[in-house]
């Protein structure tokens, strides 16, 4: 499996995404930068700066999932190149694990390295400026880092929707903008209360993006390729 899905990293080269990954953390980074310590409107202390980092990394990501969902299966079925793919002697339930696998760890490692590396720098900076007051504590540190773990979780699994889309469409863009549209859902809310905050939700949107991953793969395990 590990050999399988070394080969589909460099067929579809997707080194050059780190580029993309690094831009939109820059775009993160200088946006948290520009409201917590200059316009100083929101974010006014370290649960709110990171809930914030948390929420647009979180969606961020999502939406990175669907492009490599897009690239990855979504492009060879429009192409016609998942067809050939299936002649190889290689299982196909193997395939699609392999392609999955990816978008998981992808999902997954980015927005915890992307939480970890930008959260210490707002961090930093704020120990020159103070434009938040209060402490960082362990006990703090570790619940953000156990959020942190649980968001990248729900994240990776949620990332998995728009295959449901895509595999019907049979379009990339369909498949990006359905992540879109579910970002919009889970980030939306009122004052304080946000849909993405209630855990129930989180769980059952990461749980159902499971669920379409593996029907799909039995999908392709028991259908033609057209």
């Amino acid at each position: 499996m590990r050999k399988l899905i070394s080969l589909e990293i460099r067929k579809h080269k997707l080194a050059g995404m780190l580029k993309g990954v690094l831009i939109a953390n820059l775009a993160i980074l200088a946006f948290m930068i520009l409201v917590v310590f200059i316009d100083q409107s929101e974010f006014a202390t370290y649960p709110e700066a990171f809930e914030g980092l948390h929420i647009f990394i979180s969606g961020t990501f999502i939406i990175f999932a669907s492009v490599l969902l897009s690239r990855l299966i979504i492009d060879e079925y429009k192409n016609n190149t998942m067809a050939l793919l299936f002649t190889y002697p290689i299982s196909r339930m193997k395939l699609m694990y392999a392609k999955l696998i990816i978008v998981l760890l992808f999902t997954f490692l980015n927005i915890v390295v992307s939480n970890i590396v930008l959260g210490a720098i707002i961090v930093g900076v704020n120990s020159f400026v103070s434009a938040i007051s209060e402490e960082i504590t362990a006990n703090l540190l570790i619940s953000e880092l156990i959020k942190t773990g649980a968001s990248a979780v729900y994240a990776a699994g949620i990332g998995l929707i728009p295959l449901y889309v895509g595999m019907r469409k049979k379009s990339v863009p369909a498949t990006i903008v359905s992540a879109v549209l579910i970002v919009t859902l889970i980030s939306s809310g009122f004052g304080k209360f946000r849909l993405g905050d209630l855990a129930l939700v989180s769980v059952s949107l990461g749980l159902l993006g499971i669920a379409i991953a593996y029907l799909s793969i039995r999908r392709v395990e028991r259908d033609d390729v057209a």
